[in-house]
C-alpha cells in the first residue's frame, strides 16, 4: 500500500463501506479491504481511521447528490424545473442506493454540513423563482414548499429502494404528488400538471 492517498482506492473504500453497511454486514477493517489488495493501513491512510470513513461515506451521498442536481438547468418556469430536480433526485438514489441510504445515518458527522446542504438550496431556489414570479402565491414559503417536495420524494424513492414499491410506481406517483404540492403553494392545477409533466420528462428516473 502506497503511503499517498490514491482517490480510486478511497472512492472503492466508500462504496464498500455503503454496501456493506446496505446488508448490514459487519465492517471491519479487514473485511473493508479484503478483495481491494490494499491493507488495513489504508483506511487511515485515507480516513484516518474509521469514524473519518464513515464521515466521507455520508459526505460522498450528497456530494453526488449534488453533482447529480447540476445537470439540471435553470429553465424560464420554475415549476418544471423543480419537477426535473426531483425527478434527478430520484434518479441519484436509484444509481448508487446504498450511498443514498448511508448518507442520511446521523450516527456519523458530515466532513462539510454546508456541502452536503446545497441540494436542498438548489431546490430552494427554484420555490423561490417559482413564487417570486407569480407562480407561487406571494405567502408562500419556498423552504417550506423545498421541504414538502423533498420529504415526499425521499419517502417514495426509499419505498422503491426497499421493495415496498416497484419502481414503476414514481412514474405513477411521483408527477401527481409534486403538482399537488405546486397547487398547494398557490400555482394553478392544470398549469401545475403541465410543467411537472415536462420537469419529470425531462430528468426521469427510469430513462436515467
Amino acid at each position: 500500500m502506497p503511503r499517498t492517498p490514491s482517490p480510486a482506492l478511497r472512492a472503492q473504500l466508500v462504496e464498500r463501506a455503503a454496501e456493506m453497511l446496505a446488508r448490514r454486514e459487519p465492517v471491519t477493517l479487514r473485511a473493508l479491504v479484503e478483495g481491494t489488495g490494499a491493507s488495513t493501513m489504508a483506511v487511515y491512510t485515507h480516513f484516518g481511521g474509521m469514524p473519518g470513513l464513515w464521515r466521507a461515506v455520508r459526505q460522498e451521498g450528497f456530494t453526488r447528490l449534488a453533482a447529480r442536481l447540476s445537470t439540471v438547468p435553470a429553465g424560464s418556469d420554475p415549476v418544471q424545473d423543480l419537477a426535473a430536480l426531483g425527478a434527478a433526485y430520484v434518479a441519484n438514489a436509484l444509481a448508487g442506493p446504498a450511498l443514498y441510504r448511508a448518507m442520511f445515518d446521523a450516527a456519523a458527522d458530515l466532513e462539510d454540513p454546508g456541502a452536503a446542504e446545497a441540494p436542498f438550496r438548489t431546490l430552494v431556489a427554484s420555490a423561490a423563482r417559482a413564487r417570486d414570479g407569480g407562480r407561487f402565491a406571494g405567502e408562500s414559503d419556498p423552504e417550506a414548499v423545498a421541504t414538502r417536495i423533498w420529504a415526499a420524494g425521499h419517502g417514495l424513492a426509499m419505498l422503491v429502494l426497499t421493495g415496498a414499491l416497484p419502481v414503476e410506481a414514481l412514474d405513477a406517483h411521483a408527477p401527481a404528488m409534486v403538482t399537488a404540492l405546486c397547487v398547494a403553494a398557490g400555482d394553478r392545477e392544470e398549469r401545475a400538471a403541465r410543467s411537472v409533466r415536462a420537469g419529470w420528462a425531462a430528468a426521469r428516473p427510469l430513462g436515467a
